[in-house]
């Protein structure tokens, strides 16, 4: 039985959720919230994507609704997420496309193409409440760069036990083909971010790029789609959560 999914806001991320939804057997995009968006403008940004390319199906607008492989999918325009009849619609679970809270990021503003932007990052936050043992253990920062799409994680290390980089890869490698297939990756290819556009995998392990001062102290690069692996997880964790609720 499939999983119906409510989308409330329809920006790059809602468009990528939306897709990963629709490419994935076990769920269902019932309903569209986006109260800034015309229904014309909202199915031709849908169909063509300049960084991950054109839709693979039909995309069409009938009767105020999107008409996505000639499945039906309830648009509203509300901007109050709560007065929408999601249920009515059929959604269970809404993923939420939206800015986050606000800060004052005034480097954030200067030209991206012309620049490197030293930038704040809350992933490092992330991880420590995703996994609480690293939490107060992890700090980060960011840079933006010029590419459209596809991120790289600069990993310093300081371990409590002394590895070799050989045997951290060895450590990667297996995790990567048993128990974290489909989300952690590996590669010993001479890659550049371009080759990891559109991959879902969470983090791609690139161990040609990996380096070791010593036993104890090593710097791990890994690479991730930062729109695709992203949106690819909301919908895992859509069916995560709907396995816990039944």
């Amino acid at each position: 039985e499939q999983v119906n999914i409510g989308i409330n806001g329809f920006g790059r991320i809602g468009r990528l959720v939306a897709r990963a939804a629709i490419d994935n057997p076990k769920t269902k995009v019932v309903a569209i919230n986006d109260p800034f968006m015309d229904l014309e403008y909202m199915a031709y940004l849908f169909k063509y994507d300049s960084t991950h390319g054109k839709f693979p199906g039909t995309v069409e607008t009938k009767d105020g609704n999107l008409v996505v492989n000639g499945q039906v999918i309830h648009v509203f325009d509300g901007k109050n997420p709560a007065e929408i009849p999601w249920g009515k619609a059929g959604a269970t679970y809404l993923p939420v496309d939206g800015p986050a809270k606000g800060g004052k990021d005034w480097r954030g503003g200067r030209g991206c193409g012309q620049n490197i932007i030293p930038s704040s990052t809350g992933a490092a936050k992330a991880v420590g409440k995703v996994l609480p043992v690293l939490n107060g253990k992890l700090t980060g920062m960011a840079f933006r760069v010029p590419t459209p799409d596809v991120s790289v994680v600069d990993l310093t290390v300081r371990l409590e036990k002394p590895a070799s980089m050989d045997q951290i890869k060895a450590a990667v490698k297996a995790a990567s083909e048993g128990e974290m297939a489909g989300i952690l990756g590996y590669t010993e290819d001479q890659v550049v971010s371009n080759d990891f556009l559109h991959d879902k995998r969470s983090s791609i392990f690139d161990a040609e790029a990996c380096i070791g001062l010593n036993d104890k102290f090593v710097k791990l690069v890994s690479w991730y789609d930062n729109e695709w692996g992203y949106s690819n997880r909301l919908v895992d964790l859509v069916l995560h959560m709907s396995t816990v609720d039944n």
